[in-house]
This record gives C-alpha cells, sequence and structure tokens, in this order.
C-alpha cells in the first residue's frame, strides 16, 4: 500500500541509508553534468541562466521535441550537444551527463525519470512531480531501484525569506500554530497560453497543479505534517475559455492538531503570491512568497511587536543546483526528495475529488486508492 510505502521511504530518506553508485562519478570537485529537457520559458530566462554562475553544475546536453529550438538555445548558452526526445536514450549515454534537469510538461516528467534513473543518472525534476501519486511512486522507485538521487525543484527550501518564515516558524516565536493561508495568482489568457498550460493530458490540472502546487508544498513545509483531509471549490467565470482545466480554485487542508491551512490559486486574477502563518502568540507573512524576480518582504507582530524585514533577489535556481550537486556528492538524500512530491500530489489529488465530489476528502483513502491501482 502506498502509505506503508510512504512511511517506508520517509524513515529511510531521514537516515540517508542510500549510497548511490553514481556518487562516486562526481566526487571531489568535478562539476555535475546535466542534460536540460525540455526548453520552454523557464529554462530560457532562469534555469540555463543559472548554469552559467554555477560552480558545481555544468550543461552539456539540451533535449527538446524541437531540434530546431535546441540549436537555437545551445548556442544562446554555448552548449554543443542537442537531441529531441526521440533520441533520449542516446542522449542519456552522453559521457558527460551525470544527471537530469527535467523543465518538460508535467505528463513527461514521469517516464523521463524513470529512464533516466534506468540509464543510472541523477534526476532533478521541476515541480509538479508528476500528474498522478501513481507516477510519483513510479518516479521513486526508479531511482531507490537504481541508486540514484532524485530532488523535486521547489526554490523555496534555499531562498533566504522563506528559510527566515520557516526558521520563526520552528523556534516556536509564533506560538502554537492555529492557521496558514497562501495564494498563488496570474493572469492567463487562454489564447495565448503555452501548448500545455490548458491541456489536462500536458499539464495534470490548471492553476492549481501549475502554481498553487507552491502553496500546496509551502504550507506543508511550514506545518510539519501533511494534511488529514481536504474541502475545495473550483470555478471560472468563462468555462468555455477553461473547458478542460481549472481556472480557480480555493481548498482548506486540516491538520493533525486542528491547525488548519487554507489555499487559492487561479489564472483569472492578478499576479499575487503570498504567505501568511498565525500562531497563538504572533503572525508572519512573506509577499511575494513565490516569484523569483522580486525583494521579498517577511513582516508580522510577535506578542505585540511590529517587526519587518527585507530580501534581496538572489538567484534561487543557482542554489538549487548547488544543494543537488553538494548531496550528489556527499552521498545524501536532497531535500525537498522525491517522497516531498508524492505528498504533494497526494494532497492535490484529494483537492481535485473534494471539488468534484462537492464533499470533505480524506487523504489517507486517495493513497490507498492509489497504492491498490498500481498493486
Amino acid at each position: 500500500m502506498l502509505a506503508r510505502f510512504i512511511h517506508r521511504s520517509s524513515l529511510s530518506d531521514s537516515r540517508n541509508t542510500i549510497s548511490s553508485r553514481k556518487d562516486a562519478n562526481v566526487a571531489g570537485s568535478k562539476a555535475v553534468g546535466y542534460a536540460v529537457l525540455g526548453l520552454g520559458s523557464i529554462a530560457e530566462v532562469a534555469v540555463l541562466p543559472a548554469f552559467r554562475k554555477s560552480k558545481k553544475s555544468r550543461v552539456v546536453a539540451l533535449v527538446s521535441h524541437d531540434l530546431g529550438r535546441a540549436r537555437k538555445m545551445g548556442k544562446k548558452f554555448g552548449v554543443k550537444d542537442c537531441f529531441t526526445y526521440d533520441d533520449y536514450d542516446r542522449c542519456l549515454n552522453h559521457p558527460g551527463v551525470d544527471a537530469v534537469f527535467i523543465a518538460s510538461v508535467n505528463g513527461a516528467h514521469a517516464e523521463q525519470t524513470v529512464r533516466a534513473a534506468a540509464a543510472g543518472k541523477h534526476v532533478l525534476c521541476e515541480k509538479p512531480m508528476a500528474n498522478s501519486v501513481e507516477d510519483c511512486r513510479r518516479m521513486v522507485e526508479a531511482c531507490r531501484t537504481n541508486q540514484v538521487r532524485l530532488m523535486i525543484a521547489y526554490r523555496k527550501y534555499f531562498e533566504p525569506g522563506s528559510v527566515a518564515l520557516k526558521k520563526l516558524v520552528t523556534s516556536g516565536k509564533l506560538g502554537r500554530l492555529r492557521h496558514i493561508f497562501s495564494t498563488y495568482t496570474e493572469i492567463v489568457d487562454p489564447v495565448k497560453a503555452r501548448h500545455w498550460q490548458l491541456n489536462p493530458q500536458l499539464a495534470g490540472g490548471g492553476s492549481l497543479m501549475d502554481i498553487g502546487i507552491y502553496c500546496v508544498n509551502t504550507m506543508r513545509w511550514l506545518a510539519g505534517s501533511s494534511p488529514l483531509d481536504a474541502t475545495a471549490h473550483a470555478w471560472t467565470d468563462d468555462p468555455k475559455r477553461f473547458s478542460g482545466v481549472e481556472d480557480s480554485i480555493a481548498f482548506r487542508l486540516t491538520h493533525p492538531g486542528g491547525l488548519i491551512c487554507q489555499g487559492t490559486s487561479s489564472y483569472s486574477a492578478m499576479a499575487a503570491s503570498f504567505v501568511q502563518v498565525h500562531g497563538d502568540k504572533g503572525w508572519a507573512a512573506l509577499n511575494p512568497a513565490f516569484a523569483f524576480e522580486e525583494e521579498r518582504r517577511l513582516f508580522g507582530k510577535i506578542q505585540g511587536r511590529w517587526f519587518e524585514q527585507k530580501f534581496k533577489v538572489i538567484d534561487e535556481f543557482v542554489l538549487e543546483l548547488d544543494a543537488f550537486a553538494d548531496a550528489i556528492r556527499r552521498h545524501r538524500d536532497p531535500e525537498p526528495d522525491g517522497m516531498e512530491g508524492v505528498r504533494d500530489i497526494a494532497t492535490v489529488e484529494a483537492i481535485y475529488r473534494s471539488a468534484r465530489e462537492n464533499r470533505t476528502v480524506s487523504i489517507e483513502p486517495v493513497l490507498l486508492e492509489n497504492a491498490l491501482a498500481g498493486a
């Protein structure tokens, strides 16, 4: 059962018991060599520029559905070897490739991860991890079986403002947590949307899978636990334009101890992202919480005293790459690892089911149902 699978994996991850047969290949000062899969906007404006700045990672190959696009990006970023997805296995046999950075459409993450793991390559996979818990489970098992590392590309684990908020929570200064709220919204014109964005097979969902996943993961991270149940409502003002995926969604997650987490995501509201945490001794908010191009502001009140701190823009993608390189070199499981992705998608599945069935859905049955489906 997946519930047992998650429990076993959590114990194993926390003890860093897996010793990768491929870690030795990138030991010492050698930079980790990557093949980057998917050359959309995030790869062009953030991922590939970050490789240029990192001293611990380098790009040796690019993979795209469009060889012309790959060669164009290769010329721009100084990468000689370019492949299409039809040549993915040949790319994985490239002597300089130690790992893959998967920035392709969500629906391709599972297959690409499993094939990379079988070839002995470490995997840094963009969020969301995959379109289903079952696919996430296959990814984790493939990486464990082949003794390679798997990390999910949540930048906030390394971004100073988010780290400061997490430390504030764990320090106990906010007291016992009562409520966490998070939102991520942006305007998406269905006519101008990216080719995968409104396609349920490629994207796995709408605003929740694309940007709301940040809210889900962040609230779980701050809470230090996974939710017990989910209640959700999805809607749109223009069902003809958003016919395949949800436009907007609001959800409530109940955590152990009575902590309530509430989140929203939307493709029809002006761009905003923040997270706010309330305890019985104080509250704190981070705004913006997720956009990587803006200065962050952490502020709030603790026992009646106001505080505020600002964090300058840094390249979170470089920190992410360096953290994964360190995990590989030091024979440690990365954070966030694949199990964090499994837990997030389990939560997302419960949110979607609640919205469809108009009722509160327990998270545990969602896990069991997916485990049985894959047995």
